[in-house]
């Protein structure tokens, strides 16, 4: 099997595991799978739009490190070139903010606020994560190339116009 195929199914699979249950399960589960009809509907309009907009991002970020990293996002699959060309240009992280946009686009649309407090939790776990697991990862598999990365692309905050 080509390498490129093994890291679409791997993508695949661990995208069910992780995005889609943390940013797509969870929040309607927080929720008691109910739609709060007495929210106000510019917001919950509002919620779908960024959830949607969240959704399309993950996506493009997983297709990302399968064509462009020969890999996963999964820590046990991870990729053979380090991820760099696509929205990676503009900030080091928009797996996370897309899921993290897809949870807060749900708080709205669901018409729960409470689950914001989800989202702030799933924020700093993530933000754990890469500060203490991938961030150290990543400078061992890639050394002086994601030094760079590192240091000419901001974490969270994405900056049009500024990229490596």
């Amino acid at each position: 099997m080509a390498a490129r195929t093994r890291a679409a199914i791997g993508s695949a699979v661990f995208f069910v595991i992780a995005p889609f249950l943390f940013g797509g399960i969870v929040p309607w589960w927080l929720a008691g799978w109910e739609v709060n009809d007495d929210f106000p509907l510019p917001l919950r309009v509002l919620g779908a739009a960024i959830a949607l907009a969240g959704a399309a991002f993950v996506v493009v970020t997983f297709a990302r490190f399968v064509v462009e990293g020969i890999g996963t996002p999964a820590p046990v699959a991870p990729t053979e070139h380090l991820v760099v060309g696509g929205v990676y240009r503009y900030v080091r992280n928009p797996m996370y903010i897309a899921v993290l946009s897809v949870i807060a686009g749900q708080a709205l649309f669901i018409g729960r606020p409470a689950i914001l407090l989800y989202a702030a939790l799933f924020w700093a776990v993530v933000a754990s994560f890469v500060r203490f697991y991938e961030e150290p990862t990543l400078v061992r598999q890639f050394g002086a190339e994601y030094e760079a990365y590192r240091r000419d692309v901001p974490a969270w905050i994405p900056r049009p116009g500024r990229h490596i």
